[in-house]
């Protein structure tokens, strides 16, 4: 009998250490900033996450441009899916904000028409770059909590990048242009409801304002 008891016990304890890590890999720190996002060198460059296609997926584009710019001609528009680690996606369905600690992966990719028995429309290829978006409130103070990056593709990505200059013209676009903080919640169309419930759309978002 007791040593049915100590193994009852012991599976009790196993059970409760698997929930307990498992809560701890899915909830923010208690301070606030997610575990699960950006991490950086020893220099402070940005490291590329080996895993964001396990992170949530928010949306597909095909040929977006902004302003002036439009797509080479006669090539296919690009493919771009979005990617955010787990943690700052519940934090933002719960409050409507990013938390610090926030990463974000950008994936372009070609897009090719009639490929094997599709007969309209375009499919995914290859990863033509990988940027990212990332919070960090006091590291990026001077450019409003957000920082951009840029990894290059495969096979010649790299592990690790210094982010964009602040004279970049990214800042610029996602400061104007964004619907909730410096993230482009408006094609995010789940969030972006969450946003609205949240009351956290930016009152400056104007969905009829382009890029000049």
């Amino acid at each position: 009998m007791r040593r049915r008891l100590t193994w009852a016990a012991l599976a009790i304890v196993a059970t409760a250490t698997a929930l307990a890590s498992a809560q701890s890999a899915s909830a923010p720190a208690a301070s606030g900033r997610v575990t699960d996002g950006v991490s950086y060198t020893a220099t402070g460059q940005a490291m590329r996450p080996a895993n964001y296609r396990e992170w949530m997926y928010l949306t597909s584009g095909l040929g977006m441009t902004y302003g002036p710019a439009q797509p080479a001609s006669g090539r296919p528009p690009l493919f771009d899916n979005v990617f955010v680690n787990p943690q700052s996606y519940k934090a933002f369905v719960n409050t409507g904000r990013w938390p610090d600690g926030t990463m974000f992966i950008l994936e372009l990719r070609r897009s090719v028409a009639n490929a094997s028995i599709n007969n309209g429309g375009f499919t995914q290829t290859e990863i033509v770059a990988l940027e990212s978006a990332v919070k960090d409130s006091q590291r990026f103070a001077d450019t409003g909590g957000w920082k951009y990056f840029e990894f290059g593709a495969p096979p010649k990505a790299v592990d690790s990048a210094a982010p964009q200059p602040p004279t970049a013209s990214c800042y610029a676009c996602h400061a104007t242009h964004t619907a909730v903080e410096q993230t482009f919640v408006q094609f995010y169309p789940t969030l972006f409801e969450v946003a609205r419930e949240k009351g956290t759309i930016k009152p400056t978002y104007d969905p009829n304002r382009k890029v000049q």
